[in-house]
């Protein structure tokens, strides 16, 4: 729905609220003309049923005032005698229009004197949850949202277990477009699985003015592009369903490259506009290496260093062999081998795969040689190891799989570009050569229509050799370059798609542990209340937020005891 049909709808709304109250209005001691007013009925509606004017404000907020409006109308009839449970539920379940019945059909007055205190103590815990559910979506859509970080595409920058608080207000909160949702929830009911939301209505894309713009290499949560999971949550389906750009996966990367510039990857490192990327210190790029060693690689001969105490122990290293067709075939035989994301196989004990089985494959010397994601430092500490024979960076070949997926290119996830990121009012030349990088904005981005007739290229039914970007686009990366589906696999991000940017670690725990004890045992304490940017070494405010919570706690304690004395 455009801006103009919304209109349209709004006024509709209007028209049914006129002939559904205007005697109420008249009962209630007002005018029948103010029930036809916009906004303004709704702030003599405030007055009537003896709430506050601002409310009028949550009707206007999507999400939010799928919330408001059950609670307005069961204030509506309730302000003219109507307190059963039938009634609440019939006004609830007609969507408001058993209001139409009290306005025609009522002989029950205006109670001018009802008191707004909830009749019994079932009736108080449910308007209290109610209101915390709309402060707390409010909140959710608008300002601040919780967020887990589920794969490992920022590991050591950002940890698999991680949760988030991401800020809205930073880049400008984005008004939901779609408008029937359940609160809360992102594109799924929980244990249900079904869809949390209805495709239809939507609303044009809104966002409210923010405090800053992206920068090069800050941590920018957002909706996939490229989205192809059914839910977001535990998909393994392969099943493919269209979702509205809010409802889209959520992601999290670093924005390497923002509007205007022109990146190209070397050797696996990102250049902007012929100058080496330099990230911040907390930064933590890896890469995978081929680590060779003196003798068999085991629990006691491998590197002590590079076992994660936080992860149970366990430091988790790519098989040089996972893309070896006997392994994949005998994954499903045994459990030596553990599928983790989509695109690695991961074994769970330091030295690679079980000799036994690599012996059944006829594997040679993968004892001694297995294939560690490492950062440069832990790369400096493995060469002077004394059993190291080598480590050795691995380069990955040309990928058909990689943006724009046009083979002729030969580029590969460590050697890529130059390409140019759109800018919002950039023209940019369009021919059959380089159509293939914008297509799926012209297309899906920027919703037009594009035809290609021999070497003619049609965008809205006009011949045209250029386009001109309506929004800006972004470049998204993860510090682990060899593990992270990012832009180099679905290419630009827009704008519209830009949820928020992460600002805190409020919790953190080793989500892959096996047991909820062990994941208990594995909290990463250190973690917890810990900034996202910045310099330096992480600190964390725990302490500071728990010394606040504990004072808010006695401060409420003490606040009812007075109460109950008095």
């Amino acid at each position: 729905m455009n801006f103009t049909e919304w209109f349209l709808f709004f006024l509709i709304v209007q028209v049914l609220h006129f002939f559904g109250t205007w005697k109420l209005y008249k009962k209630a001691g007002r005018k029948a003309w103010e029930a036809a007013i916009p906004i303004y009925n709704g702030i003599v509606l405030m007055q009537i049923i003896k709430r506050p004017k601002w409310w009028i404000i949550l009707l206007f907020i999507p999400v939010v005032n799928l919330l408001m409006f059950p609670v307005i109308w069961i204030e509506t009839i309730r302000s003219f005698g109507y307190y059963k449970k039938i009634d609440s539920l019939l006004v609830i379940i007609s969507l408001g229009l058993y209001i139409f019945y009290i306005n025609y059909a009522s002989e029950n007055s205006y109670n001018s004197n009802r008191s707004l205190k909830p009749r019994s103590e079932f009736g108080e815990w449910v308007s209290s949850i109610t209101f915390a559910i709309i402060a707390a979506t409010l909140v959710h859509t608008y300002f601040m949202q919780p967020f887990t970080i589920p794969t490992s595409s920022l590991e050591k920058s950002l940890l698999i277990g991680d949760y988030l608080f991401v800020s809205k207000f930073h880049y400008g909160a984005r008004v939901p477009s779609t408008v029937v949702a359940a609160p809360m929830v992102h594109d799924s009911l929980p244990f249900t699985g079904t869809a949390s939301y209805l495709k239809k209505p939507q609303l044009p894309y809104t966002r409210l003015p923010g405090l800053q713009k992206i920068k090069n290499n800050d941590i920018v949560c957002f909706n996939w592009p490229a989205d192809s999971l059914a839910t977001m949550w535990g998909d393994t389906s392969g099943k493919f369903t269209y979702k509205p750009v809010d409802k889209k996966t959520n992601y999290v990367k670093r924005c390497v490259g923002i509007a205007g510039d022109t990146l190209e990857i070397r050797n696996g490192y990102v250049f902007i506009n012929g100058k080496k990327n330099e990230l911040p210190d907390r930064a933590k790029i890896q890469f995978y290496y081929t680590y060779e060693s003196k003798t068999p690689i085991d629990r006691n001969t491998f590197p002590k260093f590079l076992i994660d105490k936080e992860r149970t122990g366990v430091y988790k290293i790519l098989s040089e062999y996972w893309n070896n067709p006997k392994v994949q075939s005998a994954i499903k035989e045994n459990g030596y081998l553990t599928k983790i994301g989509s695109d690695s196989l991961y074994t769970e004990v330091a030295g690679g795969i079980n000799p036994d089985f690599a012996r059944r494959l006829k594997i040679v010397n993968v004892a001694n040689k297995i294939n560690i994601n490492l950062t440069a430092e832990e790369v400096t500490r493995l060469e002077k190891h004394s059993n190291t024979v080598s480590v050795k960076k691995v380069n990955y070949a040309a990928d058909v799989a990689i943006f724009p997926h046009v083979e002729k290119l030969g580029w590969s996830q460590d050697n890529y570009g130059p390409i140019y990121i759109p800018k919002a009012g950039a023209t940019v030349k369009i021919d059959n050569e380089n159509l293939p990088f914008y297509e799926q904005i012209i297309k899906n981005y920027e919703n037009n229509s594009l035809t290609v007739v021999g070497n003619d290229i049609f965008i809205n039914g006009e011949k045209t050799t250029s386009y001109t970007f309506k929004q800006d686009y972004y470049w998204l990366m993860g510090d682990n370059r060899h593990n992270s589906l990012d832009a180099r696999y679905w290419g630009f991000v827009p704008f519209d798609h830009v949820l928020g940017k992460p600002v805190m670690i409020w919790f953190s725990w080793d989500a892959n542990a096996p047991s909820f004890g062990e994941k208990i045992k594995s909290i990463r304490w250190d973690r917890m209340f810990t900034t996202v940017g910045g310099d330096g070494e992480p600190v964390s405010y725990r302490y500071v937020v728990f010394v606040l919570i504990a004072a808010y706690i006695g401060y409420s304690f003490f606040k009812s005891k007075k109460k109950r004395v008095k």
